[in-house]
């Protein structure tokens, strides 16, 4: 068991990556969109973190919001980014695929973490939409896979605390349960003591004003819903109150 807690900060813009390193998170999870759960990002943003940021770099690999059954073509894309990624310096890659019935993809997973070696693979939350937890547990150990990324199927990790749990006893020194979804410093301690688990992912966002002076209006570049002028970006504020109160549980 680790002595020391990691925090993991999902870092979806440079900006945010910035952040979370100047917070002093352990590591980030670099990706895009994140309204939309998350999805690869650039070459080039991937190139700069590595370049310029002292941090360890996962880097996302989904190609689309939605679910985590992937066509043969979504796929191909998939292994072009994971090369992309090692080519780059990434130091791993978090990613996931399940079947239609809700079972791991074994077949696609265990190309993925062939592909991948040396950098770490980390499944994500379509863990969070597999079928049987305790089974798709052994199988990603099995895959070969470093740590599952999980709310404890539920909208949190707070809310899945005892499936959390569950599943850190089961899996040992097997492999990393890393809990995330809504987690910061108010709740860190009690998910902490309530899981044994000593990894936690979260993305400490805030609100951030746009620096434009002139705004127009009745224009929009999303759905219709999205504000040009205020979106969120990791705080390194926010970070570092979480990782100053890690350094304390231990």
């Amino acid at each position: 068991m680790s002595s020391k807690i990691i925090i993991e900060v999902c870092a979806g813009s440079v900006e945010s990556a910035i952040a979370a390193s100047k917070g002093g998170a352990n590591r980030i999870e670099l990706c895009c969109a994140l309204p939309e759960g998350g999805l690869t990002p650039s070459q080039a943003m991937i190139e700069y973190v590595i370049a310029n940021l002292n941090i360890k770099t996962f880097v996302l690999i989904r190609p689309r919001s939605g679910d985590f059954s992937y066509s043969r073509a979504e796929f191909e894309v998939m292994k072009s980014d994971i090369f992309a990624a090692k080519a780059k310096g990434a130091h791993g890659i978090v990613t996931g695929m399940l079947n239609t019935d809700g079972s791991i993809d074994t077949c696609r997973m265990k190309e993925v973490v062939e592909m991948a070696n040396p950098m770490k693979v980390t499944f994500h939350r379509a863990f969070d939409l597999a079928k049987d937890p305790y089974e798709a547990l052994e199988i990603i150990i099995a895959l070969g896979c470093d740590r599952i990324l999980t709310s404890g199927m539920a909208g949190t990790a707070l809310q899945g605390v005892e499936l959390i749990s569950g599943l850190v006893k089961q899996a040992g020194s097997r492999i990393v349960i890393m809990p995330g979804s809504g987690i910061n410093a108010s709740n860190l301690e009690e998910i902490y003591l309530k899981t044994g688990a000593h990894e936690f992912h979260l993305s400490a966002t805030s609100a951030t004003q746009s620096r434009m002076v002139f705004r127009k209006q009745g224009v929009k570049m999303g759905n219709g819903t999205a504000d040009e002028y205020n979106f969120q970006q990791t705080d390194k504020n926010l970070v570092s109150e979480v990782c100053t109160l890690a350094a304390r549980l231990i």
